[in-house]
């Protein structure tokens, strides 16, 4: 009869109605929960970081409430078991109100760090993969980079301004939220939610008269599925490097084993502490200058796009904006482009430019619309390729090669940096326009850091640049943005149409392309990885003088790269090195003469079969013969 009366109590009842200080409303209040799945909303009551939490009696629940299930089911989560503590707000008033506390581990914190990002499983949903980027996380994360921030920027967290955007994700808002609730326990004078942003977006905040942001922060998992969550952080020098990210999380690690029971995050709405200031308006504004300034149209400077059809292919993700902000008000026709709204279940195909599926789907549309020119972006922007009039997409080398051009026509001589698995033809093509190419290491970060080191050592280097399409230029802060890249092919379109000359493809008539190319992963399968790999690699070494044909690279910056002679002046090569972050080798391959790969890989595979690595995992290469 009690159980009933408290289900009677619970259905009358709504999750967000105020506790009484009674003991029987209380109760009730306790009863109307059962299990809350994760937070709904965008907000937080940054009073509530100063609450005792710990202190308060704690109890697991589900929410028996519609409409609470309802919105649980709009941002996608699933139910995961947590503890709902009810704390009153730390004010004079004693209007508690139900908040969520989640838990993490200090090693978990610790491998949350990607290189110079945070990144992990945000959201249940995929066998084998648990969740590890929950709100705690997020939490003590955030609360651990105004640390940062403060020493970086000699300021009190009172007086600093950090401004936070995220993609479509679904666990997006959640974890926005639980990041809020992290800075108002530090007392950070001034938190901004951008809402939907793009990575490049975030860091221009920082730059921007009139805006100025102490930090940026990008809630992104890139182009990986819907079930991934991360994190990018800006100042107005630029991202953070692999040494920031790592103290952030170590001081959240910290944290999290002084506190092991978890923060309070509220369920309830955004309050005064944060102020919701979207930003990509302005960001879109700032793109259509550019493409004004750069294009320069003698007759239509306001809408220099006039006459043109660009199609825009956002995956939906974050760039939807760049066809109806950006390019329409110039005056060009972006019918018949796709995915611009924002989705966090990406239902279309993956915001990837590398993947091909993806780039199918826009060179598909790009045709099926007759556009002049087709864009393709990733889900936060930072990424892009093109496809031109006849339906050929330009990424990868191509891309490289032709802002190469459009960059050494206007810095003749300049140093460009890429990573380590570029073509001999990009080498070959930017050195005949009479540019440097440097052939560093992957890694998107490690590529724009060399360039910022040559360039301040007194070697002019005006492009760094990733085969993913990670590319950024020194007259954009050395930004690694999809826009802008995206903005300056549409410029050097305009001017090549003003002057009657042929299409951008024209710019690449001289770059030589290999016949075959191929990229294996090999799995390491023992725990210390890096040793392990580091040992393969010594012993390719030692093997490479006794394998006919083949002849080491003079510079590997990463792993080991061998040119084989292929007759007839035709040259393939090899290259196999360690994954930046996981138990993984990977060997590329590239060729200019039929069946190339297969006889490159069928002398890998008898070095292989002859040293018997047993932590190796080889079969990628092996399927290689067998097709």
């Amino acid at each position: 009869a009690h159980a009933a009366r408290r289900r009677a109590n619970a259905k009358r009842s709504r999750v967000s109605e105020p506790v009484d200080r009674t003991a029987r409303r209380r109760d009730q209040a306790r009863a109307r929960l059962s299990r809350i799945p994760i937070t709904p909303p965008v907000s937080m009551q940054s009073c509530l970081g100063k609450s005792n939490a710990a202190s308060l009696p704690t109890q697991q629940h589900r929410v028996r409430s519609r409409r609470s299930r309802a919105n649980a089911r709009r941002l996608g989560h699933r139910g995961a078991m947590v503890t709902v503590q009810f704390i009153p707000h730390a004010t004079a008033a004693e209007d508690g109100t139900p908040v969520l506390v989640t838990t993490t581990t200090p090693a978990i914190l610790k491998k949350l760090q990607n290189g110079s990002d945070v990144r992990g499983v945000a959201l249940e949903g995929v066998p084998g993969e648990p969740v590890t980027l929950n709100e705690e996380a997020a939490y003590l994360i955030g609360a651990a980079f105004v640390d940062w921030l403060a020493d970086k920027k000699g300021k009190k967290p009172s007086e600093l301004s950090i401004a936070v955007g995220r993609d479509p994700r679904l666990s997006g808002p959640a974890l926005a939220n639980a990041m809020f609730a992290g800075f108002g326990s530090k007392d950070v004078g001034r938190v901004v939610d951008m809402g939907i942003a793009t990575t490049p977006a975030c860091f221009m905040t920082t730059v921007t008269p009139g805006v100025a942001y102490d930090a940026g922060i990008m809630l992104t998992a890139s182009h990986l599925p819907f079930n991934r969550n991360g994190a990018k952080f800006f100042t107005s020098e630029g991202g953070l490097d692999k040494a920031d990210i790592k103290r952030i999380c170590e001081d959240a690690a910290a944290a999290c084993e002084a506190a092991p029971d978890g923060h309070a995050i509220p369920l309830d709405g955004v309050d005064d502490a944060v102020e919701s200031v979207p930003f990509l308006e302005t960001y879109a504004a700032q793109l259509r200058d550019l493409i004004k300034k750069g294009a320069n149209h003698p007759t239509a400077y306001d809408e220099p796009l006039t006459g043109m059809k660009i199609i825009v292919d956002a995956g939906n993700g974050s760039g939807g904006f760049f066809a109806k902000s950006v390019l329409e008000p110039l005056g060009a026709d972006v019918s018949g482009s796709q995915f611009l709204d924002p989705d966090g279940k990406f239902p279309n195909h993956s915001p990837n430019p590398e993947d091909a599926e993806a780039m199918d789907s826009a060179v598909a549309a790009t045709v099926k619309a007759k556009a002049d020119l087709g864009v393709i972006f990733d889900t936060d922007v930072d990424r892009s390729a093109v496809i031109d009039g006849d339906g050929n997409p330009i990424n990868r080398n191509k891309l490289i090669a032709l802002l190469a051009a459009i960059i050494l026509d206007e810095h003749p001589g300049s140093t460009v940096v890429t990573d380590s698995v570029t073509s001999d033809g990009l080498a070959e093509f930017i050195e005949g326009k009479g540019g440097k190419h440097v052939r560093y290491m992957r890694g998107y970060k490690n590529v724009i850091n060399e360039g910022v080191r040559r360039d301040k050592a007194g070697e002019p280097c005006h492009l760094m640049i990733e085969t993913s399409g990670h590319g950024a230029m020194k007259e954009n802060y050395c930004l690694d943005d999809g826009a802008y890249i995206a903005v300056k092919i549409i410029i050097e379109a305009v001017r090549r149409r003003l002057s009657g000359g042929k299409g951008i493809s024209d710019l690449l008539s001289e770059l030589r392309e290999p016949l075959e190319e191929k990229e294996v992963r090999l799995k390491i399968t023992c725990d210390d990885f890096k040793a392990y790999g580091g040992d393969v690699l010594e012993q390719l070494k030692e093997a490479v003088g006794s394998m006919k044909g083949y002849t080491p690279v003079d510079v590997n910056y990463e792993g080991y790269r061998v040119n084989r002679d292929e007759g007839d002046g035709k040259r393939g090569w090899f290259l196999l090195r360690q994954s930046l972050h996981d138990p993984v080798m990977v060997l590329n391959f590239e060729s200019e003469i039929p069946g190339g790969v297969g006889a490159m890989a069928k002398d890998v595979v008898a070095w292989l079969n002859e040293k018997d690595f047993e932590s190796l995992d080889a079969s990628a290469v092996y399927a290689i013969l067998d097709k």
